[in-house]
């Protein structure tokens, strides 16, 4: 269910993109050198569908993202954020002075060494 909705949200976007780029532009900016480009499409009528049609894509990619939002998979997981930030801090024990610990005694069967007899 999330795929398909991934899906639509990307075609939603690209969509709209291309909507966006082709309407003829209201104002001056940077149109306004280059308005030999709104002579390729002549129909007066093209404008108002694609306005409608900017507008149609930009409410269903706002549904699409509540749609994913709602219908996710942290909404009947039990995983979600708000788990994550009332779940009780859990600290592991850490040993910042390893050295501090002492080492394992061995014990020892030598004999002492027989003094210097040399004196």
């Amino acid at each position: 269910m999330d795929i398909l909705f991934i899906i639509l949200i990307i075609l939603a976007s690209l969509l709209l993109a291309l909507f966006v780029l082709i309407q003829n532009p209201k104002g001056g900016g940077l149109s306004s050198g280059f308005s030999g480009g709104a002579n390729l499409i002549g129909v007066q009528r093209t404008g108002d569908i694609l306005e409608k049609g900017t507008w149609v894509l930009i409410i269903a990619l706002m549904v699409f993202c509540v749609a994913i939002n709602i219908l996710g998979p942290s909404a009947g997981s039990g995983n979600g954020l708000g788990d994550q930030i009332e779940a009780p801090v859990q600290t592991p024990s850490l040993n910042l002075n390893p050295s501090a610990t002492p080492p394992a005694t061995v014990p020892t069967t030598q004999t002492p060494a027989a003094a210097d007899s040399t004196k």
